[in-house]
């Protein structure tokens, strides 16, 4: 599977895009649509290359959620890849949301998973909580 248009549409909504490299709520050095690989202090980008940049990371995703066979509709397809792009396939791959997939268990319980990923530096974020609430509806679709 590959990422939906509406997907890319909610990334682009909830990451913002920046043509300046900035700090993230942790200090990651981020760029574009939360585009981090490379990037350091002062790096500028045209929107063109922000697209790009967005493109080709959601390859990384969509490679790792094509693993799990339980991803078998679109918006649950969707949702796990949004949440690999905001959290990263590690910690995607170490969590019970994963497992709670994987197990096949009740879709108000995997839900409930992704609900309890809205920190980030300690805080809760509630562009956080607005993209797990997503998430855990488009995981229902």
């Amino acid at each position: 599977m590959k990422s939906s248009r509406r997907l890319i549409d909610a990334i682009k909504r909830f990451e913002a895009c920046r043509l300046t490299a900035y700090q993230d709520s942790v200090g990651v050095w981020t760029i574009g649509y939360g585009h981090t690989k490379g990037v350091k202090r002062g790096d500028k980008i045209t929107q063109q290359q922000a697209d790009e940049y967005l493109r080709a990371d959601l390859t990384t995703y969509e490679a790792a959620a094509n693993q799990c066979k339980r991803l078998d509709t679109q918006g649950k397809f969707d949702a796990a890849v949004d949440f690999m792009f905001n959290c990263g396939v590690k910690a995607f791959n170490g969590s019970t949301l994963k497992k709670y997939i994987e197990q096949g268990r009740k879709t108000y319980e995997i839900q409930e998973q992704f609900l309890r990923w809205v920190n980030a530096g300690g805080k809760k974020l509630g562009g956080l909580v607005s993209r797990r609430i997503w998430e855990a509806a488009t995981f229902n679709e």
